[in-house]
């Protein structure tokens, strides 16, 4: 009887070491999954608030994107003068100007406080500058990005597409995603060429059968099975 008890107690032990195993790679594959998770929601995060500055930076410089170009929200000095450059803009002086615009009587807010703060890091962006001028900015991880397309149709896909690092993805204010063309689709009508409504054909009344005189062979014998049918019943 002692060695049954001994013999049990050691499956038993077995039993849980297994147990134990299989919890810790479950465990495991769970912590991938929801650190996976984790990360792209921090990605979805950083685009958005990369792209919020990129808009408020447009605002700043008084520009916006029109048929896919960027052109200017100030009308020149000469009305008349189509061609004429619109007057030049200074660059904000820091990333905090946008969230109070000191340069207008009212101080214009172009930005939210928490889009300051960069998700993937926690800490301030990196700015982006041209000729002294704020034109963007990017993030100071260098960390490998899990998304790796798929990025939303006004980012231009040359900035974001199969990047290394984080700090590859850069959100500038001049930059227009090319206009894709010539990608119809195909069995849907243009607004050019209205789908022709078709008319459902009126039947056509059969005219009457003229009465004719009786003995002649065309007489009262020819009758509809409808009449027929009637006249039988009667």
């Amino acid at each position: 009887m002692p060695r049954v008890l001994r013999s049990t107690g050691g499956f038993t032990y077995i039993g849980a070491l297994v147990m134990a195993v299989i919890v810790g790679i479950m465990a495991s594959q769970a912590a991938v999954v929801w650190s996976t998770a984790m990360k792209r929601e921090r990605e979805e995060e950083l685009i958005s608030r990369g792209t919020q500055i990129r808009d408020a930076l447009r605002r700043w410089y008084k520009v916006k994107v029109v048929d896919g170009k960027l052109v200017s929200n100030q009308v020149p000095g000469n009305a008349g003068n189509v061609n004429a450059a619109p007057p030049a803009v200074a660059g904000p002086p820091e990333l905090k100007s946008l969230l109070q615009d000191p340069s207008t009587p009212g101080k214009l807010r172009y930005l939210r406080p928490y889009a300051l703060v960069e998700p993937i890091t926690g800490k301030e962006w990196d700015e982006i500058r041209k000729d002294g001028k704020i034109v963007g900015v990017k993030s100071k991880s260098e960390l490998e990005p899990v998304k790796q397309g798929n990025f939303p149709f006004d980012l231009h896909p040359e900035d974001f597409e199969k990047k290394k690092k984080y700090n590859e993805w850069v959100f500038i204010y001049d930059r227009i995603p090319p206009i894709k063309t010539g990608s119809t689709i195909t069995g849907l009508k243009t607004s050019g060429s209205p789908t022709p409504i078709t008319q459902p054909e009126t039947p056509t009344a059969q005219p009457e059968t003229p009465a004719t005189e009786e003995g002649s062979p065309f007489g009262s014998g020819r009758r509809s099975r409808f009449n027929r049918s009637n006249s039988t019943t009667q």
